[in-house]
């Protein structure tokens, strides 16, 4: 029987509209959200419906980052912002939205529980429709590698998009963990987006001087005092803090505008470093090439490989 042949994937939107309220991770504010469809080729676009004409909206797009302190967020030349978009840019990664409008009335997206589930339930609840528009990908043609003191992260040619993530926290409840992701066809919600943020609570003082971290809670995120969790509730799961920098890293990498192909090694990496690689594949046109993705390719979602906490 000849192999069969395979369609061209298409673009995709929200059936509907759909929308949630809770608190900004730093802002503390309370802030309301409605994810809209979208046209064809339009992409991910925040709008600022407390803001007025242009100047209210903001394109999800690695252009657009202004911040990458504990978060990362968009802005705009009119001064418009947006923070901690990752968890919700994760989610829709997850669920394979191309085209979506994020209307927000505040500078900040809601954290809700701390991860990308509540998220990716919205979604699921709004349902998704194929679009005729062919789904284009961004292949890796070359390595490319961003090295900061003990921070690494880096890009190479693979036939799919997988990340491979280290951390190491040292003496304390988290200690070391490395996990690997390669993303095809099953299960993103179950293995990666209900891992929460999380945070040292000797760090909390200095966090809310900054303006950061003031709607922060046990209730949308995971909080750490030498080797105790001090949730109720434990862990969802037994590697969930590098879970959650692999979901951060999953969101912050949808800012290329299209899904990567290609594998990701990062270690000790964050917001900036993952805005730092964009910023050097796109500086590179040799490093990527624009492909139309077929209905066997991209499809996110399965945990290939759990390693757990590393000795």
């Amino acid at each position: 029987m000849p192999p069969r042949p395979y369609k061209p994937a298409a673009q995709k939107t929200l059936k509907t509209a759909i929308g949630c309220s809770g608190v900004g991770l730093h802002t503390g504010a309370r802030v309301s959200m409605t994810l809209r469809p979208a046209a064809p080729g339009s992409g991910i676009v925040f709008h600022r419906t407390d803001l007025h004409g242009d100047g209210a909206l903001i394109p999800a797009s690695w252009r657009q980052v202004v911040d990458t302190r504990l978060c990362t967020a968009l802005g705009n030349p009119h001064g418009a912002r947006v923070g901690t978009i990752e968890h919700l840019m994760a989610a829709l990664y997850g669920c394979g939205i191309d085209n979506a409008v994020v209307e927000i009335d505040g500078p900040e997206v809601p954290v809700m529980d701390g991860s990308a589930a509540p998220f990716v339930f919205l979604i699921e609840c709004a349902g998704t429709l194929e679009q005729a528009a062919i789904r284009q990908g961004i292949e890796i043609c070359r390595e490319i590698s961003v090295v900061e003191d003990d921070c690494h992260v880096s890009i190479a040619p693979a036939a799919g998009f997988s990340v491979s993530f280290e951390i190491d926290f040292g003496d304390n409840a988290i200690a070391r963990q490395s996990c690997e992701v390669a993303f095809a066809e099953g299960a993103f919600k179950a293995d990666l987006a209900r891992a929460r943020t999380f945070g040292f609570v000797q760090d909390i003082d200095r966090l809310q001087a900054a303006g950061l971290a003031r709607g922060g809670s046990l209730d949308n995120a995971v909080v750490i005092s030498g080797n105790r969790i001090l949730n109720d509730d434990g862990l969802r799961y037994d590697d969930e803090f590098v879970r959650h920098k692999m979901l951060d890293c999953v969101g912050d990498l949808y800012l290329a505008g299209a899904p990567l192909i290609g594998h990701v090694t990062a270690v000790r990496s964050g917001h900036r470093h993952n805005h730092s690689l964009l910023s050097a594949v796109f500086a590179d046109p040799t490093a990527y090439r624009y492909v139309d993705l077929t209905d066997s390719a991209m499809v996110p979602g399965r945990l290939a490989v759990g390693l757990g906490a590393a000795d």
